[in-house]
């Protein structure tokens, strides 16, 4: 069940993460950013979907995005919702930085974590989409 504060704390962004089926928690780039990837029972690692750290005293997060939706989110929140600050350059279409601070509602942000998910899922091999479909119940005919 998503979260319905009007602010998505950080806590609560990450445990909304970590339900969705193959989501594990890493810190591949230090105690400080809580990384949600999501694997495959049979993938060797996993991919990154969310992130999840301190920016110049602001909660944030970082979520992957297909870059025509990472667009739409920076028109409707311009200077909020940026490309993913981090990212090397070739790599920030694919990823927005935004605040956890209630300057992008709970519902938006519950929607780019739901797309992130989706997004990464989307290229994995097929088969390992049917690994997770078979985790959480569905088929994977029924995933958006």
């Amino acid at each position: 069940m998503p979260p319905t504060l009007v602010d998505v704390e950080a806590d609560a962004l990450i445990d909304y993460c970590l339900a969705k089926p193959g989501a594990f928690l890493d810190f591949p780039f230090g105690i400080d950013v809580a990384v949600v990837k999501v694997k495959a029972p049979s993938q060797p690692s996993g991919k990154i979907f969310a992130q999840v750290f301190t920016l110049h005293g602001v909660p944030s997060a970082t979520l992957s995005c297909d870059p025509t939706t990472a667009v739409v989110f920076r028109e409707l929140y311009p200077g909020v919702v940026v490309r993913g600050y981090h990212c090397p350059p070739v790599q920030q279409p694919y990823f927005n930085t935004l605040p956890l601070t209630g300057a992008v509602p709970a519902a938006d942000i519950i929607e780019l974590a739901d797309q992130a998910y989706e997004v990464v899922v989307a290229k994995l091999p097929k088969y390992r989409q049917r690994e997770l479909a078979a985790i959480s119940g569905t088929s994977s005919a029924n995933r958006r």
